[in-house]
């Protein structure tokens, strides 16, 4: 298992390019985007559930594409809790993130890739946390 020490944010620390679709009751297939700065889920993934909505409670389980990612334990700990890292070489699933929270849900985001510029990935991220339409 790999520590990763509670330190708090850094000034040189980078933000977390997130967005989340607001709250609904109608059901969605994704949740919000996600654009990490790098391909090291252990430097991005505190980041990430640091700036999480705290009603969304502690994550312990997350699943990430095997080809989107560099290697990484299979759990670490992240603000004293055990975070279980589930890797899928699913092709559908390539450019997502499942944030599971016990007791809480599931959570699905897209992953922007780290090196599409800002022009590229801002469609994209708009796109993902859109309120859902109705009809």
């Amino acid at each position: 298992m790999t520590t990763v020490p509670d330190l708090g944010p850094p000034a040189s620390q980078p933000l977390v390019r997130l967005r989340l679709a607001p709250h609904s009751t109608l059901p969605r297939r994704i949740d919000g985007a996600w654009w990490p700065h790098s391909r090291d889920l252990l430097s991005e993934l505190p980041l990430l559930i640091g700036a999480l909505p705290r009603a969304w409670g502690q994550i312990d389980g997350v699943t990430v594409n095997t080809a989107m990612w560099s290697t990484s334990p299979g759990r670490m700990l992240v603000a004293n809790h055990v975070v279980r890292l589930n890797r899928s070489s699913v092709t559908h699933s390539r450019h997502t993130i499942r944030l599971l929270g016990p007791g809480r849900g599931r959570w699905d985001l897209l992953v922007v890739p780290p090196e599409i510029d800002a022009v590229d990935a801002e469609p994209l991220m708009a796109a993902a946390s859109a309120p859902v339409a109705t009809a």
